[in-house]
């Protein structure tokens, strides 16, 4: 039977709430101490683990301590510091294009609005939304790979695009918790709703996933 949009909603904040129960300490795994050392490590982490990059991280935010600084780097000394997170010749390329524009367009301070954070090289929407959620406290739903394969398990969508899943949870989500539901949600994927082998049996959020089997 089809589930209405109100229905989802309601679907939707029994999951955020079970989760909160689950994860307490859901948070961004991610170590930074001011947006633009978050910006960074959000560029550094696509296709590579979280835990990674914070082991790459800390000699890099020693060194360079503003956008100034990245920018006017020696390319080759930041590709040295980040090799260990792969395609470190491109990231390092995406992260002085930020860093030079934030400086020049921005007046050396990483934007507030989603709008002006995707300008930076480097930078789509999960990457806007992890930063505006985690670095100035405004809402954003981050849709990464765990996000997708879970919206999808759950049924709160049947779309693959990252856009398009971000569109239809957005009504559905309470936008207060948008940045709250985005760490619970990749909490899960990593915990339990695995890709390969989901942990149904001990899943919090059973019955409340229709490609679980539950009753």
């Amino acid at each position: 039977m089809r589930e209405s949009g109100k229905e989802k909603k309601v679907r939707a904040g029994k999951i955020l709430a079970r989760l909160r129960r689950a994860y307490p300490h859901a948070r961004c795994a991610l170590e930074y101490s001011n947006p633009l050392e978050l910006l960074v490590a959000t560029i550094l982490s696509a296709q590579c683990t979280d835990e990674r990059v914070n082991q790459v991280t800390p000699a890099l935010f020693k060194k360079y301590r503003s956008a100034r600084a990245y920018a006017d780097a020696d390319p080759q000394e930041i590709e040295a510091l980040i090799r260990s997170t792969g395609f470190y010749k491109n990231k390092a390329k995406n992260i002085r294009g930020a860093a030079g524009r934030i400086e020049n367009a921005f007046g050396g301070q990483v934007p507030r609005s989603l709008d002006e954070l995707v300008t930076l090289p480097g930078v789509g929407r999960k990457t806007a939304n992890v930063i505006l959620g985690n670095a100035f406290g405004i809402p954003g739903l981050t849709v990464d790979t765990h996000m997708i394969r879970l919206s999808n398990r759950l049924g709160l969508t049947r779309r693959q695009d990252p856009v398009k899943i971000e569109l239809d949870l957005m009504p559905i989500v309470p936008e207060t918790a948008w940045t709250e539901y985005s760490h619970l949600i990749i909490h899960h994927g990593r915990a339990r709703c695995r890709a390969r082998k989901p942990d149904c049996l001990n899943c919090e959020i059973r019955s409340l996933c229709p490609s679980s089997g539950a009753d």
